[in-house]
């Protein structure tokens, strides 16, 4: 399950992007009883009973498709950090939805708009799901019938870099920070931004400065995070297309690469040498590459009693 970070500036709970950062699960069928075991980001912190997120997604998705197994068996070795703005949670629930779906004996097959919609109303929101469910950008939004989403192609000379502080931010509080209501102004300038946006991330990267500038909930949200508030007006000061990662606190930007620099290339290109440079001290800095394969379902054991998520590949 790839990490995401949504928003992308302006386009505030309807813009993703999947990002080479990844949980893998096993999940398992068994005779009773429930097992979790976690390993990598949140060992130790996250529960190991039925409150797991992904335990939680796989029983509320169980429940969608009229199927009670007698036992279950979770494996999880987390690459993605947890409350970071990196879409952890989303990764969980999409896991869980998955592997039920995966694993019913009377599913032959995924049904991406039934998942989105079940996962967007786990999640609360699609912004996140919906890349980490389909991988590259997405564009979600939600109906009457429920949750939706456009898969974008992203121009492969843009490269993510995500500045990751060693503080975490819950999005509860993050979103508590936003006001009712904005100023026609600020509402116009993040439509026509959040526009741009996609014409830049699949046309013209050269306009991701612009298309990335936000009125609408960074500035509101700054005071809860300084550090990453400091850090991207420098980054943004210094020319780099840098937003606040979903509730934040972490920062991505994205680079893009130069004329004589190819995706793939085994040096760093300049521009994410120079982002690597500005690192505060305490963050780290992670650069990555855009999923295009988005949620990964692999088959394992006898009968299919097992699956198993990672990336890359496909789930379809």
């Amino acid at each position: 399950m790839p990490a995401t970070s949504a928003n992308l500036g302006p386009a505030f709970d309807c813009a993703g992007l999947a990002l080479t950062c990844w949980d893998t699960l096993d999940v398992a069928v068994t005779d009773g009883g429930l097992v979790v075991e976690v390993s990598g980001e949140g060992a130790g912190e996250l529960p190991t009973d039925e409150s797991h997120l992904v335990v939680q997604a796989f029983r509320a998705a169980c429940a969608e498709l009229g199927w009670t197994p007698s036992g279950l068996r979770l494996t999880a070795r987390n690459g993605i950090p947890q409350g970071r703005g990196m879409g952890s949670s989303a990764a969980a629930v999409t896991a869980g939805v998955l592997a039920a779906w995966a694993l019913c004996p009377d599913v032959t097959a995924v049904d991406d708009a039934a998942v989105l919609r079940l996962l967007s109303e786990l999640e609360g929101h699609p912004d996140n799901v919906a890349p980490c469910l389909l991988g590259g950008a997405t564009l979600s939004w939600t109906t009457p019938a429920g949750a939706r989403a456009a898969r974008l192609a992203v121009d492969p000379t843009i490269t993510p870099v995500l500045f990751v502080p060693g503080t975490t931010l819950s999005t509860h509080l993050a979103r508590g920070l936003l006001p009712a209501t904005v100023p026609h102004a600020d509402a116009a300038h993040a439509a026509g931004r959040s526009a741009l946006l996609v014409h830049a991330l699949t046309r013209d990267p050269a306009l991701l400065f612009e298309g990335t500038e936000d009125r609408l909930h960074q500035p509101q949200r700054a005071a809860a995070m300084p550090a990453s508030a400091e850090l991207l007006a420098r980054l943004r000061t210094d020319g780099h297309a840098a937003v606040v990662s979903g509730a934040g606190p972490c920062v991505l930007a994205l680079a893009v690469l130069g004329p004589d620099e190819h995706p793939g290339d085994p040096a760093p290109a300049a521009a994410v040498r120079e982002l690597a440079a500005a690192v505060p001290e305490g963050w780290a800095c992670l650069p990555l590459r855009v999923d295009h394969d988005g949620a990964v379902v692999t088959p394992q054991g006898r009968d299919h009693g097992a699956v198993s998520s990672e990336s890359p590949g496909t789930h379809r």
